[in-house]
């Protein structure tokens, strides 16, 4: 990736925007007189030429319609301009705060927070100040969606490695990325869309679908239009032509009825078709050269014709479609040309060309966009890196390992090494010195690691593994369930996959602090023993110093690590730096003072 700044980037695209932005909204207004002026002259000059000559006023008449309409197709075009560079500078200006690390008020997606997970409920992933609030960029809901699974479920070596080059391709090419990103900002594209799609994909032909319909059809126009223009001319009576009228119209709505279910499928699709049409033109329109972005633009490109080309004629189509809501549609173009059946032949037959590509189309587009959310971090975090991945059996070797929702000017980072198995790290040390941090900063860079991202931290190589944390722990007042037990149960399952000799790294905050101190010290070093004789990895943050004392008994398996505090007179200095050795200092009863405790005096 080319070295830039990406505030000055960002800045300069924004500045770069806002004056195309001035000077579109300048041609809006120019359009705008122009329009006027050219409505006066062709209503004075027709109104001249009708008083002096007659039915010759209509050619003026008819050119300043021309030319007003070329002037709204202009203007029509002008203003999606307008839009397209309005999505542009709001996403640099987002960019801009996201670097300063303000970004409460984007989505958050909530609604992609499971109930039960390994790890998603202790680890900041979704919700306010989450993860996914700073880091997504997608605006489909397939590729939020998408976004979402990756982060909670890893994916395997091979794809990842793909998204590091696709990542490093897309990186650099922020006006490219920006104007895709814009394109799916402007109008979202839904699930909903998604599965009325697929339905009307799946559902069996029934109706128009022989070859005889369509000289049918040529025969039926033929003959409508013929009687038309013979009574016109004369030839048939105004009388007769009703009667004729009345049979082509009760024909048509015959006719029409099969065409119903179909429409309601597609009914109200055409602005979010028009979006998945821009978008998938933007990727087959790109000379790629790493192979996962190559492959996403074979897989639009069915049977060596352009997606976007398949996809404006399905949007086409629907257009045509919605030209039967008017009277016009009923009266004139069901009655004489019969409409709604010509466009039902034309879904049928691009159903035909294009039902196995259709899936495919949406998936291409979400992944675009994923690639494109990680594209962008690694952009504006230049100090990140791609993390590599070990054959070990066990290994994660972090250097200057950061917490990545913590801002860079005050984030600390830490060194930290683990290899091999079996292996606990016991991290002890003061309140609020930082251990709690810690394991979320290890558990959160192994999941961005595991999805295919860059990581908060100047290196980073880990063995492919199953994360699972204990940390966070809420009683359900629903379930009946105290907090106690709710650890005991999120505990059994980590147990479980310990027991099964699942590859795992496990993260522990505080367990078992529901009970009493002689039972907590217990269970815990039980845990830990258990841990050791299945072969696990686990990382244990802890104010139970006397759990330490287990290195002497396992040397191999267990290393103490800690984070303290200074002590001047009753303020507390933290540096949050990971230590080797047992946490000696201790704070909480300065604390407990703060808050107007008495202790009594030794």
């Amino acid at each position: 990736m080319t070295e830039q700044n990406p505030q000055a980037a960002y800045s300069q695209f924004l500045q770069q925007h806002q004056r195309e932005l001035l000077q579109l909204q300048k041609k809006r207004s120019r359009l705008g007189w122009i329009r006027l002026v050219v409505f006066l002259i062709m209503t004075i000059v027709s109104y001249q030429v009708f008083a002096a000559a007659g039915w010759m006023g209509i050619i003026p008449l008819i050119t300043g319609i021309a030319v007003l309409l070329f002037l709204v197709s202009k203007d029509v075009s002008n203003n999606q301009q307008i839009k397209n560079t309005q999505a542009l500078i709001a996403i640099n200006e987002d960019e801009l705060k996201l670097l300063r690390h303000d970004f409460h008020h984007r989505y958050d997606g909530s609604q992609f927070l499971p109930d039960v997970h390994d790890y998603a409920n202790d680890l900041d992933l979704f919700g306010k100040a989450s993860l996914y609030q700073w880091m997504n960029r997608c605006h489909t809901q397939q590729g939020r969606t998408r976004l979402a699974n990756n982060l909670l479920q890893s994916l395997d070596q091979h794809e990842i490695l793909q998204r590091h080059e696709a990542i490093r391709e897309l990186a650099p090419e922020v006006a490219w990325r920006q104007q895709f990103q814009a394109f799916s900002a402007q109008t979202e594209v839904t699930l909903k869309t998604e599965k009325h799609t697929q339905n009307w994909l799946q559902e069996p032909e029934t109706h128009f679908t022989g070859k005889h319909w369509k000289p049918i059809v040529w025969i039926y126009t033929t003959i409508t239009l013929a009687t038309a223009v013979a009574t016109i001319l004369g030839y048939i009576p105004a009388g007769i032509f009703s009667f004729l009228f009345g049979v082509y119209l009760t024909t048509s709505l015959v006719l029409s009825r099969n065409t119903v279910k179909p429409y309601l499928h597609l009914s109200g699709i055409v602005k979010e078709i028009s979006t998945l049409e821009k978008l998938i033109n933007r990727i087959e329109q790109r000379s790629f050269s790493s192979s996962l972005l190559k492959h996403l633009q074979q897989e639009v490109r069915p049977d060596g014709q352009t997606a976007s080309k398949q996809v404006k004629e399905l949007r086409a189509i629907l257009d045509r479609f919605d030209m039967r809501l008017n009277i016009a549609g009923l009266l004139f173009l069901n009655s004489f040309l019969l409409w709604d059946v010509l466009q039902m032949i034309a879904l049928n037959e691009w159903r035909r060309r294009n039902k196995t590509y259709v899936q495919k189309w949406f998936a291409a587009v979400a992944e675009m966009e994923v690639l494109n959310t990680l594209a962008a971090v690694h952009f504006s975090q230049p100090s990140w890196q791609l993390p590599a991945f070990s054959k070990e059996d066990f290994c994660f070797r972090g250097r200057a390992v950061g917490h990545p929702l913590i801002p860079s000017t005050s984030r600390v980072t830490s060194d930290f090494f683990m290899q091999g198995k079996p292996k606990i790290a016991l991290v002890t040390g003061s309140n609020m010195a930082g251990k709690s941090t810690f394991l979320r900063s290890l558990g959160i860079n192994t999941i961005l690691a595991q999805m295919g991202a860059p990581v908060c931290a100047q290196a980073l190589e880990l063995s492919p593994l199953r994360l699972m944390s204990s940390m966070r722990i809420a009683d359900n007042l629903a379930e009946n369930t105290s907090t106690f037990y709710a650890e005991l149960k999120k505990l059994k399952t980590i147990i479980e996959a310990v027991n099964r000799g699942e590859h795992l790294l496990v993260l522990l905050d505080e367990i078992l602090r529901g009970t009493n101190s002689y039972d907590r010290h217990t269970g815990s070093a039980a845990l830990v023993e258990q841990m050791i004789r299945h072969n696990a990895v686990a990382v244990i943050a802890t104010h139970d110093v006397e759990l330490a004392t287990l290195q002497s008994r396992y040397p191999a398996a267990i290393e103490n690590y800690h984070f303290d505090v200074q002590v001047e007179g009753e303020e507390l200095y933290f540096d949050y730096r990971l230590k080797p050795g047992v946490c000696t200092s201790l704070n909480a009863s300065i604390l407990m003072k703060k808050i107007g405790i008495e202790l009594e005096k030794e």
